[in-house]
């Protein structure tokens, strides 16, 4: 098993860490794209995620991570339950799974077992990655240079929840629940705007310019290749550390209040930047709510507001042809146009 950079031992890129942060908290933010220069810890950052994330409770034996308290169970927890047999409940470590670029599509959706088809004559399912990454998270790396077809499949179980796979005599439907985190190198390519529209949070990332930061990331760098276990072991205390405060503000999300106001301030700055359809919005309204319960807080503010809108809406701005600066440049220009011009 391959051991992960631990989550606090990275240095800077405060921004990032933060909007992973948030859609552990509430997963319905709707997941994060990162982009930025290569080499600037985005795949490191998003495999340490793994070490943060509190167990779950799953069906024992369910190859879909089901919910006991669920609704919506997988075909097979459905036979099971309607022949009145007593589903068993075990904990799990919620799944975070990488989608490869050359990954074909009967590994992603799932596909029939070819041995059991071959050397049984049974027709049995092969579930794919996006049963794995049920109820946990699905990273794609380089997630702009993805195959049109694989891209328009996760747009539409993303949308409905729900893998169903129709081929070879087979009938398969089962939940397919995830957060969605991808990263990429701009430079390489653009990612399709229905994809892009899919991650409730973004953000850009840069190589940083603090000499003392640079120095301390390649020693921490260093420290944890030529010895991972006890690198690991030494940052074992601040990583539990961290994993109550997100347990902690997991508990407190649905206490925290969001008052009208601030979310007609959202909607406000949702149509000065002239972003499309309502989910910018919702994303504020989730973004801001986490943040607060990260934070401790039961009531979200504007600061909390201020500090998610660029984090939820950079990634939805209109394109200027006359405007070649960064989103985040742009993003930031609008906001403080905006509210100075509320403050009047």
């Amino acid at each position: 098993m391959a051991l992960n950079f631990p989550f606090t031992a990275i240095v800077s890129q405060a921004e990032m860490k933060l909007a992973i942060t948030l859609c552990t908290i509430d997963p319905l933010i709707g997941g994060v794209l990162i982009f930025g220069d290569r080499g600037t810890g985005k795949s490191t950052t998003i495999r340490s995620l793994a070490g943060l994330l509190p167990s779950m409770k799953s069906i024992a034996g369910c190859q879909y991570h089901c919910n006991p308290d669920s609704k919506i169970l997988c075909t097979e927890c459905e036979a099971k339950k309607a022949q009145g047999v007593k589903l068993k409940v075990e904990n799990i470590a919620a799944p975070v799974v990488d989608l490869p670029l050359g990954a074909t599509e009967d590994r992603v959706v799932g596909a029939l077992d070819i041995e059991k088809a071959l050397t049984q004559g049974i027709k049995s399912f092969e579930p794919g990655l996006l049963a794995k990454a049920n109820r946990g998270y699905l990273y794609i790396d380089e997630v702009n240079l993805l195959e049109d077809h694989l891209v328009d499949l996760l747009i539409d179980v993303a949308a409905s929840g729900e893998n169903i796979i129709e081929r070879e005599g087979l009938s398969i439907r089962h939940p397919a629940r995830f957060v969605l985190i991808g990263s990429g190198n701009p430079e390489e390519g653009e990612l399709r705007p229905q994809m892009l529209d899919r991650f409730g949070l973004s953000t850009e990332v840069r190589t940083p310019s603090d000499f003392k930061e640079r120095v301390e990331i390649i020693k921490r760098r260093d420290e944890f290749e030529r010895n991972p276990e006890r690198f690991i072991a030494a940052w074992q205390q601040p990583e539990e550390e961290f994993k109550k405060k997100i347990s902690k503000s997991q508990k407190l999300l649905d206490k925290v209040e969001v008052d009208d106001d601030l979310l007609e301030l959202a909607t406000k700055l949702c149509a000065h930047l002239g972003t499309d359809g309502l989910r910018g919005e919702l994303t504020l309204l989730r973004g801001v709510r986490a943040l607060a319960a990260f934070e401790g807080k039961k009531k979200a503010s504007l600061n909390h507001l201020k500090k998610i809108a660029p984090l939820a809406l950079g990634h939805r701005l209109r394109r200027n042809p006359l405007d070649d600066s960064s989103s985040g440049a742009r993003i930031d220009r609008a906001m403080e146009e905006f509210f100075a011009t509320s403050a009047k």
